[in-house]
């Protein structure tokens, strides 16, 4: 694994280098071109996210700082590119907050189900200062800083097994991310979670070796999962968060006024990818139902039997998460 990141860090120094060389070539002005990396299709909220911002830091700094977009795990797969941004060797990075549990275990926060009705309320949330700050203490810990949290949306259920109460969960094969929280989650409401590589869920649906996955609808459609599905169940059991985060000594090496124009392109580009996000939401559901797929609604009161049935889930990750503060404002309460 080791031999295998320093191969995917050296590929994303090569091609810093290979940019910057390039930049200063074509120009006398264009003195910084970095590397943004994701590991999501081109097609997706990430993209937009990812682009947004890269013009955004061009635009404010006149021509003078450039990022280059590579997605699709071009520089590396979700835990690739976290591990070479925390050694630097990636200065930015858009991705779920789901891998990155692994190494900043308090943020399992965010893997805590069931608590929104509305992506409202999540934006309510994530735009608390207080709150955010504290979440930032959480990245600096690995030297990390986040410089904004946008989403695609809520995470949602395909399957071939039509879901409207708690006992219709029982016994399904269901793709999840290897995520232990995600996986307590679907155990404790009678599922039966399956972790498996990106890569194969298309065909693990195809072949019935799952039964089904769960992913926002971006996702979903951008990889044709609605297509070996014959229902889609509206969950909403987790927003799907996607932070943009940059390695602090990258961050430390620049001038004060190159920070500041990379925080307000940040945000720009946060509250541009929220927009989109829901935007796109109802066009991603109309290429579901057109492909065949029925949409299942969720009801509250299924909803809060979900909720009731993670109960010792919430107690773990409130245990983990070690600050009541942030764990109770997470949550509402």
């Amino acid at each position: 694994m080791k031999r295998n990141l320093k191969k995917y860090c050296a590929a994303a120094l090569f091609a810093v280098l290979l940019l910057f060389c390039s930049g200063c070539a074509q120009s006398e002005t264009q003195d910084y071109a970095w590397v943004l990396a994701t590991a999501s299709p081109e097609d997706t909220v990430t993209q937009i996210y990812a682009e947004k911002f890269a013009e955004e830091v061009e635009r404010l700094s006149n021509g003078e700082m450039k990022i280059e977009v590579y997605a699709n795990s071009a520089l590396g797969s979700d835990t690739e590119l976290i591990e070479c941004c925390m050694t630097g060797d990636i200065p930015f990075v858009v991705q779920n907050t789901a891998p990155q549990v692994s190494y900043l275990p308090r943020l399992c926060l965010f893997d805590l189900p069931c608590v929104f009705d509305s992506i409202d309320e999540l934006h309510e949330v994530l735009d608390d200062e207080s709150f955010m700050e504290k979440i930032n203490e959480i990245y600096a810990e690995k030297g990390l800083e986040l410089l904004g949290m946008s989403d695609q949306d809520f995470r949602v259920m395909t399957s071939n097994v039509k879901v409207e109460t708690l006992a219709d969960f029982s016994g399904i094969k269901i793709r999840t991310m290897e995520n232990s929280y995600h996986m307590a989650f679907w155990k404790a409401i009678g599922a039966n979670p399956t972790p498996m590589s990106f890569s194969e869920v298309y065909i693990g649906l195809q072949q019935n070796t799952i039964d089904a996955q769960e992913n926002p609808y971006e996702v979903i459609v951008s990889n044709n999962f609605y297509e070996q599905q014959d229902y889609i169940i509206q969950t909403n059991h987790l927003p799907h968060l996607l932070s943009l985060i940059v390695s602090e000594s990258f961050m430390e090496s620049l001038e004060e006024d190159q920070q500041e124009i990379i925080r307000e392109a940040a945000a720009t580009a946060c509250a541009y990818a929220r927009e989109q996000a829901q935007e796109r939401v109802a066009d991603r559901i109309a290429i579901c139902e057109a492909g065949g797929a029925e949409i299942v609604a969720v009801s509250d009161e299924l909803r809060a039997q979900m909720r009731e049935a993670s109960a010792d889930l919430y107690e773990e990750i409130r245990t983990v998460v070690a600050d009541d503060d942030l764990y109770y404002t997470y949550i509402g309460e």
